[in-house]
Formats: C-alpha cells, sequence, structure tokens
C-alpha cells in the first residue's frame, strides 16, 4: 500500500502557515502553528488506519485477447464496492507500451454494494504480445486527507494481430470478379488441364473446339461444354523481413503492408478453392507453413504473421528460394513481397526470380516509392532540387529496369503506391487464374 496525501491536507497545512508567519509578533502564535500542523499530522493518520480495506473492493479487466492492429478496442474496467459506506476512487489502469488509450485517468464515486463500469479504448500501433500490468486504485479517506493506493491482480495477455478487416473488404470487392471467372472458358496450354462445369447451349462466339457432339447429336441442337477456373491449385507467399522493409508509409512499415496484402491474397485465394502457404524469410528460413486448403489454414497463416519483424540485416534470398523448391514440386503462382532498388543491388533476387519461372509462375510485389515520383513531378525552383530530381529520375529508372528484367524471363509483376497494393495483388492473382497461367 502506498499512501498519497489529498488536496485538503495540503489546504489545511497551509492554514498553519498564517500564525506561523506572525509569529515574530508573539511566541503563542508560533506554539499555535505547531499545534495546528501536528494536528492535521495526526488526523491524517487516523484517516489512514480507518480506511476500508482493499479486500472490499472488486476490480475486474475485459477485454479481447485478440487485438487488430491500428483498430480502436475497448477496454471496460468493472468495479465493486463491496463496503458498508461510499468511496470516491481514482483509477489508472496500466496498458501496454506501443497502444494509445483515449483516456488513462478516472474518477468514481460508488455507493454501498455498487458497482461501475470504467470504458476506455486502446488503439494498438505495433503487432505482437503484449502484457497487462495491474490496475491502481486509490481510495480516498473518511476525513478526505489522504488517499491509499493499492494494486489490483489484473494482469493479462493479449496478441496484436494484422488487421483483418482490409482483407475482407479485398475479398468483398473481388467477389464480383470471381463470379466472372466462373463458367468462362479456360484456355488450354500444353501441360494444363480444364476443369469442366457443365453442358449449355451453343451460341454465337463460343469456339467450335468446346462443342459436344455426344450431347449433340442427342439433343438434336448444337451443345458447348462450360468449363470454370481450376480449383487446388497452390499459390505460395513468400514474405522476405529483410532491412529494406522497415522503411515506414503512412504510419506502417512496409512489413506491415506486405502482410495485410498477404492475408488479402490468402483470404481470397482459400475462399476461390486454393491452396495457400507461407515462407517468411530473412537472414534464414523462419516459417514455413506448405500450401494447402483447410479450415484452419487461415489461422495458422495469421499465427504465424502477427508476431514478425523486420530484420536489421540482407535477406537471403538464395537460402529462401532453394527451401522453396526443394519442398515444391507442384507448379505454383509464387508470391513474393520483397523490396528492390535497383538491378546491381537486387541481383541475387532477380537471378532467383528467373531462375523460379523455369517450372514455378513467380510475381514479384514491392511498394513503389511515391515520394520519388513526387519528386520528379514537381517544378524545381533551385540548384540542389534539380540535383534531387536527377537522382530520383535514376534510381527509379534503375528500378524499373530490374522489374522489367523479371517480365522478360516470364514472370510478373506488380510495384504499386501503398494504398493499391492489396487490392492490386488480389486482382492480379485472379488475372492468373483467369487467363490459366498456372
Amino acid at each position: 500500500m502506498n499512501v498519497v496525501f489529498a488536496r485538503r491536507f495540503y489546504w489545511l497545512l497551509a492554514l498553519g502557515l498564517i500564525p506561523l508567519s506572525a509569529s515574530w509578533l508573539s511566541p503563542d502564535l508560533l506554539i499555535i502553528a505547531a499545534v495546528l500542523d501536528l494536528a492535521v499530522g495526526i488526523a491524517a493518520v487516523i484517516d489512514g488506519l480507518t480506511g476500508e480495506p482493499p479486500t472490499r473492493l472488486e476490480v475486474r479487466r475485459l477485454i479481447d485477447a485478440h487485438l487488430a492492429l491500428k483498430a480502436a478496442h475497448p477496454v471496460e474496467l468493472l468495479i465493486t464496492n463491496r463496503s458498508p459506506r461510499s468511496l470516491a476512487l481514482w483509477v489508472r489502469d496500466e496498458y501496454p507500451p506501443g497502444m494509445i488509450p483515449s483516456h488513462t485517468e478516472f474518477r468514481v464515486e460508488l455507493g454501498p454494494g455498487q458497482s461501475t463500469s470504467i470504458r476506455y479504448t486502446l488503439r494498438p500501433s505495433e503487432r505482437g504480445d503484449f502484457q497487462f500490468g495491474d490496475t491502481v486504485v486509490r481510495i480516498r479517506g473518511r476525513a478526505q486527507l489522504i488517499w491509499r493506493q493499492w494494486r489490483y491482480e489484473t494482469s493479462q495477455s493479449v496478441r496484436v494481430y494484422p488487421n483483418f478487416r482490409q482483407a475482407r473488404h479485398i475479398e468483398l470487392m473481388a467477389h464480383r470478379h470471381r463470379q466472372m471467372l466462373v463458367g468462362t472458358r479456360r484456355m488450354r496450354f500444353r501441360g494444363q488441364g480444364r476443369e469442366f462445369e457443365s453442358l449449355r447451349d451453343f451460341v454465337a462466339g463460343d469456339e467450335i473446339r468446346h462443342i459436344a457432339w455426344t450431347a449433340t447429336a442427342r439433343r438434336g441442337k448444337l451443345v458447348t461444354r462450360q468449363y470454370q477456373v481450376e480449383r487446388y491449385q497452390n499459390i505460395m507467399i513468400m514474405l522476405d523481413t529483410g532491412r529494406m522493409m522497415r522503411a515506414e508509409i503512412d504510419e506502417l512499415s512496409k512489413l506491415d503492408h506486405a502482410i495485410n496484402a498477404a492475408l488479402s491474397l490468402a483470404y481470397v485465394g482459400l475462399t476461390g478453392g486454393d491452396n495457400v502457404g507461407l515462407l517468411i524469410f530473412g537472414r534464414q528460413v523462419k516459417t514455413y507453413i506448405p500450401p494447402r486448403h483447410r479450415p484452419d489454414q487461415l489461422g495458422l497463416l495469421l499465427e504465424a504473421l502477427y508476431n514478425v519483424r523486420a530484420e536489421l540485416i540482407e535477406p537471403d534470398y538464395a537460402g529462401a528460394f532453394r527451401y522453396f523448391m526443394l519442398r515444391n514440386t507442384k507448379r505454383s503462382l509464387v508470391v513474393i513481397l520483397t523490396d528492390i532498388i535497383d538491378r546491381e543491388g537486387s541481383e541475387e533476387l532477380l537471378a532467383y526470380t528467373c531462375l523460379l519461372a523455369g517450372h514455378h509462375l513467380p510475381l514479384l510485389v514491392t511498394i513503389s516509392d511515391t515520394d520519388l515520383w513526387n519528386a520528379i513531378g514537381r517544378v524545381p525552383t533551385r540548384l540542389s532540387e534539380v540535383y534531387q530530381q536527377a537522382m530520383a529520375e535514376e534510381v527509379l529508372r534503375q528500378r524499373q529496369e530490374a522489374l522489367a528484367l523479371i517480365a522478360r524471363r516470364g514472370g510478373l509483376v506488380v510495384d504499386v503506391p501503398i494504398g493499391h497494393l492489396a487490392a492490386e495483388l488480389v486482382n492480379r492473382y485472379l488475372e492468373v487464374k483467369e487467363q490459366g497461367w498456372l
């Protein structure tokens, strides 16, 4: 227990200064000041000893164990007064660092046997594991001279996950596109099959090679086969956690933006019937989840992603790609979420991405630097701005050359601003499915 003096205590002590300031007129005034201060001190001690025991106050905290990054989550403190008298309380909850509260301190008046609910919100600014501390409550004494401070055991652990609302929003936007995919005629690629859906009447514009001649003879009219996009294809998401992914854009790191895009793709892919896997790598492979389609697959991906941190080292692309290729022989769409500067600086990434294109379909996903594009678009007014603009143009030129190399070797590229990353990635996945590139 800690004791904190209340405002009334200091006001009463201040009253003792009045006779003390005039004690030069009469020595008796000095005695009066000492007696007054002594009386206030004794009253404060009695106020502390006669206070209510902490066991007559019950404190509980209610909050979800799973929180979402950058989302406001309600926190509720339930306080019950079991004492026979009214209590004046000062309450402070020990929330985890890295979270932004709407309020930090609360004042409460509780009658005998009454309960109250204190509500505030927390907004996590980081992913990962977090720990709540205790709830600190100060109970004011009957004479209102002191506060007795107690700590109530309410500590608990919570996890902050990537914000999954974006993934669901992207899925809703993609739903119309998936509806368009059902029933489309698949292009036949050598070594690739087609998934038959149903028969329907032949209409102008249908391909002659899709006519079902047996059904046509039986029905006495032209009948064509209708195909749908193949299901149970492999989607492997490779997530880079190297130093380039630590850069922040719009209050989130590039890694956080990449995780949100990965979840959007995984959600749409699993909903559409495909197998989705995950490989997280930095200097070494951290996590590998084989591509599967099962009810808990999305949950496994969330658990693997919620506590991922970017490292201050260069990623080992060679090791990550070898790890993947040794464990995946079936042709897959390999989505590589990373960052790239230029051809020379990303030589290893480009070499292995091109090598991957021999058996799989690589999709290199990067976040374009809007600051560089803005620098090019501005009209320079000083010589230093001319130099900065020339440097920005050179960096972008080298970046575009590196991405163009991937496209020439048979890979796909998504290089878009941060606000369009998830939607563009999902759209490119749907385009791959529609065109039958897998």
